[in-house]
């Protein structure tokens, strides 16, 4: 699932970097910490890795 904005693809990477021990958990906070909760370090990492060009900062709703 590729993220559809700017703020989601920060969100997953921090995450991620959660899950692979990199940063604490204890250091994340809002919709971060909801995806380290909710989805596998794959899924982390395709939404992370999801190219930014012509992204929206936030996603519309």
């Amino acid at each position: 699932m590729p993220a559809q904005s700017k703020a989601q693809q920060k969100a997953a990477g921090a995450a991620l970097s959660a899950k692979r021990g990199d940063t604490k958990v204890s250091e994340l906070q809002g919709a971060s910490k909801e995806m380290y909760d909710s989805m596998s370090e794959d899924e982390l990492e395709d939404m992370a890795s999801t190219k930014h060009k012509g992204k929206p900062e936030h996603k519309g709703d």
